[in-house]
């Protein structure tokens, strides 16, 4: 039996932010289980921006799930397909594990919005089906499943968060936190300019003089 889950979070920046930081999510400080990621095929269809990229991710396995995998290797690769529309500005992505699929399979749909109670943020509904045909475990095996997938969510948003931190944060606190500062170097520069300006117009005037004086025409 497929075990659904379902769950939202708001980001604080806007949908066209996110879309630009959502191609730069890896790596970030809680993406550590993301080993790689690899684009297999981009192309623009429909006005609509389909992507298929390749992630090699790893997971630590309970004691008790370590019998269902053979060998030493901990990694699977995950296939996502995202579909980008700036006209609804929506973000969509599907993912799937193609390695491990006989022990336990997890279909996630993400999609990005602009929040409707605050287009200034966000808004991800995030839903995942997870199923296990493995006989006598699969109950256990699909907790496993759900329990972990809800770790790696948070994992996944706090590292988004980072990201959209590094490239947007630092603008906003010191346009917010510091507008003094920022209006002294607006100030610095503009009284840099005149004194550029004024030291310009000096050397002119100079110039013009001596030509009047000697009866040459001024450069």
């Amino acid at each position: 039996m497929v075990k659904h889950y379902l769950t939202n979070n708001v980001f604080k920046y806007t949908w066209d932010q996110l879309a630009v930081a959502f191609w730069q999510r890896y790596p970030n400080p809680n993406s550590k289980h993301v080993l790689s990621e690899d684009t297999l095929s981009r192309e623009i269809k429909n006005d609509l921006l389909i992507t298929k990229r390749l992630l090699t991710k790893t997971n630590k396995l309970p004691k008790w799930g370590e019998r269902f995998i053979p060998g030493s290797s901990r990694s699977i690769c995950i296939l996502e397909e995202s579909i980008v529309d700036l006209k609804t500005k929506t973000i969509t992505t599907y993912s799937r594990n193609i390695g491990m699929s006989k022990i336990l399979t997890v279909d996630e749909k993400c999609q990005y919005k602009v929040d409707q109670e605050n287009n200034s943020k966000t808004k991800c509904i995030r839903e995942a089906w997870i199923e296990s045909h493995v006989y006598g475990f699969a109950r256990a095996i699909q907790h496993f499943g759900i329990e972990r997938f809800k770790q790696n969510i948070s994992r996944t948003v706090k590292g988004f968060d980072d990201v959209m931190d590094r490239l947007y944060a630092p603008k906003i606190m010191d346009s917010v936190s510091h507008p003094e500062s920022r209006r002294e170097k607006i100030r610095t520069t503009a009284k840099k300019a005149t004194e550029k300006a004024t030291e310009i117009a000096r050397s002119k005037a100079g110039q013009t003089m001596v030509a009047s004086c000697t009866g040459q025409t001024p450069a």
